[in-house]
């Protein structure tokens, strides 16, 4: 008659976008190049440092500026949280994400520090 435990099949599929911050301990690492020159960042953002608290709805926000050393393009990251770090919305401009893998490739030998 009625099925309460049935699962909804179309909420399943929403986790075809690619992954943006990655979890490692108590920071998240976000991978991305310069949409101007190609140059390849990885940031470490710490979790009870640089995320901003909004104490009115309970979110976590970042608002962070990258300047590379090939070219002075401006990229711009602004993500918001909820109050289980869970990312609600991303904005990076004059950016572009990329993968864990991509930053690990073999090309990125002169940026691992």
């Amino acid at each position: 008659m009625f099925n309460f435990f049935k699962r909804n099949k179309s909420n399943t599929s929403k986790t075809t976008e690619k992954q943006v911050f990655y979890d490692e301990k108590n920071a998240f690492v976000i991978y991305f190049k310069c949409s101007k020159c190609g140059e390849k960042f990885r940031s470490y953002l710490r979790k009870g440092y640089d995320f901003i608290t909004d104490y009115d709805t309970g979110e976590y926000k970042i608002n962070k500026e990258y300047i590379g050393s090939k070219c002075f393009n401006r990229i711009h990251l602004s993500a918001t949280f909820d109050r289980n770090y869970k990312l609600k919305e991303y904005t990076l401009e004059n950016g572009e994400v990329i993968s864990k893998e991509e930053w690990e490739g073999k090309d990125n030998v002169q940026n691992k520090r």
